[in-house]
């Protein structure tokens, strides 16, 4: 047997080698053998523990969770890794020390109920709040079950981190507390679990703590939208939890016995289900305060009671049918129905079977319902109808009753159903309640149109004014086209600034174009923003069902598809939907889908079309013209693209790709021996936009060794307005590099004559829109007669555009004009056919109107 035993040995061990040692030397005559097997024995037995207890170890800090060991008193015992990372702790520094170090929170006896638990044989759960060494908190739940350790009681304590569930539940809490919307969670049982403060204000029960309440049932009676009590079986939330689906919308009374309180819901229920379940765990019902609207249905139909009820009879042997005089005021048609089958088609093919029905299975003592039709001007009607039968000798052969009008009631009714579904900014129905409502009318049968409506120039809003104002405007704009339409259609807004109008088609498109007129003249004057007023009008699409689509989206989708059209050729208007609108939509939505494409496959090209000197037709200049030669669509011109381009900012590279293509053309003509033709290039405002275009003016007139002047750089009036600093700068810079600057369209688009006499522009366009009414039109003369006007007091050149005709020519030298293009002289020509043109005007003199 070894002398000294390894360091490593407990001191258990070692003293036991000690005393087998002793043994041997007291009694030399003892077997050693035995002994020395029997200490590798307990080595060997001691490895094994050690091994294990290594194990356990590796296991304990392996556990995601923190885990700590207490004993009876609450002392920490152990503490494995997990716990000294979320505590940020060493285990020494935490072993020893009492468990009020990771959770300073417990009361003094907090073991207490732990103990109780557990020594009923069940484990314990708490959520609490820990601490780090740093002082921050964390929430988590502590699941805790008792072990004996070397005959000793302890806790084992795993601490679960809660972190995410409470943050989501604070998300949760906030919501709840924010909406205006009453909310409250039903258990199983029909117990109140939660309420949200607009609970509580709903239904008076501010005084209530706000937790998990009890069974609060005795304090209310519900009834339905009629007055008839509910049974709790009958209860919208019983239905949930017995159905398993949503009921939405129902309209409920709960009725205060003791403070006589009757409160008005349109209630929501949703059924929750547990994950694997397929019965609802939990009901939340989710309801709006509709008490003063129910109050002034309810008043109105007591008011109905006051009024006139016209009476009718029926001989069913003959089919002869009478009405009073008031009956046949209510249907409103002339002559009046003189029998049952007249009086069918005056109703809806629903309400044509409901009565059906009626007549032909009378019920003892009679029958009452309510029908629906058309009025001889289109406009939709409800009556109640009430019948009972008169026996004769043999069998029931006549029908008496009468007839009631209760179309405002439906109405009140319809409006407490519309409620939950209006936009909140406008007041206006929203987009699902809108189209819910088209759908619904055909279902019906009803025809109905759809008028498209979007704000033009609503964005100049927004970015002059900013988004208050452009809120500001969309609450003026719904309000005058809510006074425009009327009571003889419904209006609503999809979004943005566009909106949408339902109203009957019985009458062929007279009506939808009567209340597209309307909308368009509701928005003069225009809207005042303190002291500046701006001009927005309305572009408007119509569609009428059943030619137009027979489903509410197609209707919206094609009355959308003639709004487009209208904003594209006129805008301040209406157009009606045909299939060519659809066709050219199809054809946009191919050319949208491509552009981006088109540039890299080099599918652009320029053309260009000469000016003139209107007095001898010589060719002084060009402007190049950008064509997009489309696989499926041929040569697509610029106005069919460059709006989506600038949409996407696609408009940037194009530009330059233009600008470049055109300084590249100007140093080929002059190689060529044809002189400097200066060419025009149009620039979109997001060129200026972006702070770039003096860079690419530069580099492509370097680049192609040109001077300034051979380039003309044209721009809408919209450019003024943008960001004026800025591109004041630029067009200075631009002047200075000799670079020609001229205003398209001038007096086409935005109003920016402030700007005129401020930036430095050498010229101005008279747009085609003003040179196709001349000389004939008084009005585009006169325009055209102030822009030449303007011009010359600015010392501005002006070039017309658009000229088709000789007394067009003729008629704008007269006013001055001595510059211009158009048909009459070229349409876009390639650049050999220009070049062509420039060697044939170098080589003859004088005048050339080739």
């Amino acid at each position: 047997m070894s002398e000294s035993a390894p360091a490593a040995l407990p001191a258990t061990l070692l003293s036991l080698q000690q005393a087998l040692q002793q043994l041997c030397a007291a009694q030399p005559q003892v077997d050693v053998l035995p002994l020395q097997q029997l200490w590798a024995l307990l080595q060997q037995q001691v490895s094994e523990l050690q091994r294990q207890l290594h194990d356990q170890r590796a296991i304990f800090d392996a556990l995601p969770d923190p885990v700590c060991l207490l004993d009876e008193q609450g002392t920490v015992l152990d503490l494995n890794q997990a716990g000294t990372l979320a505590y940020q702790r060493s285990r020494q520094g935490v072993v020893g020390r009492p468990i009020h170090l990771l959770n300073p929170d417990l009361p003094p006896d907090h073991l207490q109920p732990v103990w109780d638990e557990l020594n009923r044989g069940h484990s314990y759960q708490v959520e609490v709040t820990n601490m780090r060494s740093d002082g921050s908190r964390f929430p988590v739940e502590v699941h805790s079950a008792a072990v004996r350790l070397s005959q000793q009681r302890c806790i084992v304590a795993v601490a679960r981190q809660l972190t995410g569930r409470w943050q989501a539940e604070s998300h949760y809490r906030l919501l709840m507390e924010s909406i205006d919307k009453g909310v409250l969670l039903f258990d199983r049982q029909l117990r109140i679990c939660s309420a949200n403060p607009a609970a509580h204000r709903i239904l008076g029960l501010e005084n209530l703590p706000r937790q998990p309440a009890g069974d609060h049932d005795h304090h209310w009676m519900t009834i339905d939208e009629h007055g008839r009590q509910l049974s709790r079986e009958q209860w919208p939330v019983c239905q949930a939890f017995r159905d398993g689906r949503i009921i939405p919308s129902t309209v409920i009374g709960l009725h205060q016995p003791h403070s006589d309180r009757l409160v008005w819901l349109s209630v929501t229920n949703v059924p929750i289900f547990d994950q694997g379940q397929d019965r609802p765990q939990y009901v939340y019902a989710l309801f709006s305060d509709i008490t003063d609207l129910k109050r002034d249905a309810t008043l109105f139909e007591r008011a109905q009671s006051l009024a006139h009820i016209g009476g009718w009879e029926w001989d069913r042997s003959t089919s002869r049918l009478y009405l009073t005089r008031e009956a046949q005021h209510i249907l409103g048609r002339q002559p009046p129905p003189e029998d049952m089958q007249a009086l069918l088609d005056c109703l809806l093919p629903a309400s044509q079977q409901l009565l059906r029905d009626a007549l032909e299975h009378p019920q003892q003592p009679g029958f009452e319902i309510e029908l629906q039709g058309l009025g001889a001007d289109g406009r939709c009607f409800w009556i109640r109808m009430i019948g009972e039968t008169v026996a004769g000798q043999r069998q029931a052969h006549r029908l008496v009753g009468t007839l009631q009008d209760v179309t405002e009631r439906h109405r009140a009714e319809e409006m407490l159903r519309l409620q939950a579904r209006t936009d909140p900014l406008t007041g206006v129905l929203n987009r699902d309640g809108l189209l819910e409502e088209l759908a619904r009318r055909l279902h019906q049968g009803q025809r109905c149109a759809a008028l498209y409506i979007d704000l033009d120039h609503f964005k100049l809003i927004n970015d002059v004014l900013g988004h208050s104002a452009g809120d500001q405007l969309l609450c003026l704009a719904a309000t005058r086209m809510m006074t425009a339409i009327g009571n003889r259609g419904l209006l609503g807004r999809l979004g943005g600034d566009e909106f949408l109008v339902i109203c009957a088609t019985e009458n062929g498109h007279e009506l939808p174009e009567q209340l597209a007129r309307a909308l368009v003249a509701s928005f003069t004057p225009a809207f005042a923003f303190g002291p500046q007023r701006f001009t927005v009008t309305a572009s408007i699409g119509i569609a009428c069902s059943p030619g137009h689509g027979d489903t509410a989206a197609q209707l919206v989708q094609n009355a959308d598809v003639a709004m487009y059209d209208c904003k594209k050729t006129s805008r301040n208007g209406w157009c009606l939907f045909n299939q060519g609108m659809a066709q050219r939509q199809q054809d946009r939505l191919q050319i949208e889908s491509r552009l981006r494409q088109a540039l890299e496959q080099q599918a652009f090209g320029l053309v260009y079309q000469p000016k003139v000197d209107l007095r001898d037709g010589r060719i002084i200049g060009a402007e190049a013209l950008m064509r997009w030669e489309h696989e499926q669509l041929g040569q697509l011109r610029p106005d069919l693209f460059i709006e989506h381009a600038e949409n996407t900012g696609d408009i940037v590279r194009i530009g330059n790709w233009v600008l470049e293509q055109a300084c590249l053309q100007i140093r080929q003509w002059r190689d060529q021996g044809l002189g400097l033709l200066p060419v025009a290039v149009n620039v979109s405002y997001r060129q200026f936009a972006g702070n770039e275009l003096l860079a690419q003016v530069q580099s492509a007139l370097n680049r192609h060794q040109l001077p300034g002047h051979a380039l003309e750089l044209e721009f809408t009036e919209r450019v003024l307005i943008e960001d004026v600093p800025a591109t004041t700068a630029c067009l200075n810079a631009l002047r200075r590099l000799g670079v020609r600057l001229s205003i398209d369209d001038f007096g086409q688009g935005y109003s920016a004559l402030n700007y005129l006499r401020r930036l430095p522009i050498h010229g101005l366009k008279i747009s085609p829109l003003f040179i196709a009414g001349i000389p004939e039109n008084r009005s585009d003369m006169a325009v055209c007669d102030a822009i030449v006007g303007i011009a010359r007091s600015l010392e501005l050149a002006v070039v017309a555009e658009g000229i088709e005709t000789a007394a067009q020519r003729d008629c704008l030298l007269q006013l001055g004009v001595s510059h211009g293009q158009g048909f009459l002289f070229a349409a876009g020509l390639s650049a050999d056919r220009l070049g062509a043109r420039l060697r044939q005007q170098c080589s003859t003199p004088g005048p050339d109107r080739e």
